[in-house]
This record gives C-alpha cells, structure tokens and sequence, in this order.
C-alpha cells in the first residue's frame, strides 16, 4: 500500500510518500511558507538532487494540492493517479490521555484532537488544518493520526505526575506527557532488531537529541519515563528552549521585568537553552567552530548541554536498576560524535566503554560504537518517524 506521510505545522507541510510493501521512499519534500510572502515547494528528484518550486499559497488545501500534483506531474511524478494513495498517516503532535495508539481519523477524533490545543497551540491546529485539506482533496481516502505522546502513555502515575496540587491534574490535565514518542518507540525496536534480543528483556534509554531533544527510559518495551513533560519545553537544554529550570527563577524575572505570559512563552521555546547561553546560535556545528576559535560562551553552552544528557541516562539508569542499550538519535545523536564520546567517557562509571574509532566514523548510519567489553551496549540508529507513522496507517486501513 502507498502511504502520504503528512507532518503539517502552522506555515509548513512535510511530505513523505512510503510504498509498505518494501518500505520504500518514493518522494519526499515539503511545502514553506504558506500564506507568507516567498513560499516554495522543495522535493528531492529521483536521481536525488533537490529542485525548489516557487508557489504563492494562501492555505494548506492548496499546499496539499500542491503536493498530489507532483506526485502525479509528468516530469517528477511517482504515482500515476491519487487512487494509488492507499491511505495518508498524519503526524499529531498531542493526543493527551484520550489517545494511547495510532487510529483512524473521525469527526470524534478531530473533535479529541482539537479538544487538546489548549495543550499544544503551534501544533495541534496546523495538524488538523492538514487533515481537513486531505478531507477536501481526497474524501475517500482513509486517515490516520500518530501521535507524539501516545507512547508514553505507559508511564505509571509516580512518572508522569507533578507535585502540584492534584486539582490541576483532575481538572487540567496538568502532567507530564513527553513527546517524540514515534521516533523513541522506532529506534528502540529497531535497536533490538539490530542486536537480535527481545525488547522484553531490555532496559533501554533512548536518547533523541536534536534541535529539540528528549530521552526516555524504555523498560521491557515500554515507555516508563521521559524527559520532556507537559510541553515540549522540558527536560534537556535543547537548541533554543530553556529545559529543566527552576520555576521560581522565571516568577522572578516576569515580576522584575514586568513579562507578560506571551514574552515569557517566547523566551523560554525561541530565546534560551544553547542559543540563549552561547548568544551565537543554536546550531552545533556553528558552536564547535566557535569552540576552535576559543569562545567561552560557546564552550559552556556545550557542557551544559551535554551533562544533562548525561544526567538524565544516570537517572533512568538508576529508575530502571541499570541499563541494557543506550541509543542516540535525532541530529545530533547520529552525526556529532563529540558529544556522543563526551557523554560515554561520563558514564564509564556504568561500565559504558566505546570505540573511539567506530564513533568518529560513524554519522547518520546505523552502528554500535560500544567495544565488545562494554557492559552497556551503546549504538547510533538514526531515527524513521514517517515510516512508523506509514506502518501504523497501512495496519489501520487495511482493518477499516
């Protein structure tokens, strides 16, 4: 079955087109800018050089339009006709409590769906703006949603919870959620595919860390405890949000600095983690280069950035009685080997050793860069969200 992989944000389409059959890609791009000045349509060619199509889109209807017409386009089409577009798997990013698995998308689903956007403003509307252009497009065609945090719905309430007043719970939902639960579910199984074990008996921590960046224990297969909460603000210094701080620090700077909640908003997800402390970006190549010409800012950034990694692997280390498989992914868990050896030489404590050879050979492959003699296996599986969200649809279409 051929499979639309979408992954809509608020001025963005993402697509992928997965033929299930083999799993194999047979498009993918996106559409930027919609209803801004400049929008375009890039794609990847099948020779695999990348073309950019300028566009004037006012909607994600017509983005969405767009992208079913390159496919099906004389010179760059995949499919013949959209009937080849088995079902289309959507990318939500937040399903609350109400979802625990991927399903087949309804008007009660969108109604649950947008029932929880005042949980995640940016992306659960531009989610459903996406399935409601498909709605329009292809009315026949089957969807499905795959959400960021239905994986994590395995936490047991002594994980998930804040010590807050239970009320905010009952009558708010006010917990830990996590997020990136397609890729921490993906490159947990795929590691244990890897290494030929059952993921039953493994205690594994995944590390998905990137621009943005989380890390989940995953015990006997499931997600027990994960960094990000009830936003994807928490847990690990990311690319420019703040991670775990103290809450009264931010009270004080909003009564000092007479903030209102919109500036604070701003400043802890666009102004703060290794943007924030560095003050020159949020890019990890950009920061080591600044490190080689011997900028102090830059250099804090990083091992600040670093140890919390390290320190939240020691916690769910310790959450889970040790550690089985330890799994990097995400942009800079599969291409920046610094820190990966960084973060490894801290845990040696655990009986982690690597191969420093294998490690800085390795970017964006799959490898196991631990030595034999490591009592912790330590591997780089670089993350397939879309094809999760591919398996998922097709597995869900076919039952309708």
């Amino acid at each position: 079955m051929k499979i639309l992989v979408l992954n809509c944000g608020s001025s963005s389409v993402k697509y992928k087109l997965i033929d299930t059959a083999d799993e194999k890609t047979l498009a993918e791009g996106g559409v930027e800018k919609i209803g801004l000045d400049g929008g375009f349509l890039k794609f990847k060619k099948a020779d695999g050089s990348k073309e950019i199509i300028e566009l004037g889109l006012t909607d994600h209807k017509g983005a969405v339009k767009a992208v079913l017409d390159l496919l099906t386009s004389e010179d760059n089409g995949v499919i013949k006709s959209y009937d080849e577009i088995g079902a289309v798997g959507h990318r939500v990013v937040h399903g609350a409590e109400k979802f625990n698995k991927s399903v087949l998308i309804t008007p009660e689903v969108i109604e649950q769906v947008k029932a929880c956007y005042d949980l995640a403003p940016l992306h659960n509307p531009a989610n459903i703006t996406g399935i409601e252009a498909i709605e329009s497009v292809l009315p026949a065609v089957p969807q499905v949603a795959v959400f960021d945090t239905a994986f994590h719905q395995t936490m047991p309430p002594k994980s998930f919870m804040y010590p807050l007043p239970y009320k905010y719970y009952l009558e708010d939902g006010v917990r830990r959620y996590g997020f990136h639960g397609t890729s921490h579910r993906y490159v947990s199984q795929r590691a244990c595919e890897i290494l030929g074990v059952d993921i039953k008996d493994q205690r594994i921590i995944t590390c998905h860390i990137g621009n943005g960046g989380s890390i989940t224990a995953v015990y006997q297969g499931k997600s027990i405890d994960t960094s990000m909460g009830l936003t994807p603000t928490e847990g690990l210094m990311m690319g420019t949000r703040v991670g775990d701080v103290d809450p009264g620090a931010l009270t004080y700077l909003m009564l000092k600095h007479n903030l209102t909640p919109a500036d604070l908003q701003k400043i802890i997800n666009k102004e703060s983690g290794v943007l924030g402390i560095s003050e020159i970006s949020s890019d990890m190549r950009e920061i080591e280069q600044a490190i080689a010409a011997g900028n102090e800012n830059a250099k804090l950034a990083l091992d600040m950035y670093e140890l919390r990694i390290t320190k939240y692997i020691g916690a769910y280390a310790a959450e889970m009685g040790g550690a089985d498989i330890i799994v990097f992914t995400g942009g800079v868990g599969e291409n920046q080997m610094g820190t990966r050896a960084s973060v490894c030489k801290t845990l040696g404590f655990m009986g982690v050793e690597i191969d420093a050879e294998v490690n800085a050979a390795t970017r964006g492959v799959e490898a196991v860069i631990s030595t034999p003699e490591s009592k912790v296996t330590v591997m780089v599986v670089p993350t397939d969200e879309e094809l999760v969200i591919a398996r998922d649809t097709a597995a869900i279409a076919k039952e309708r």
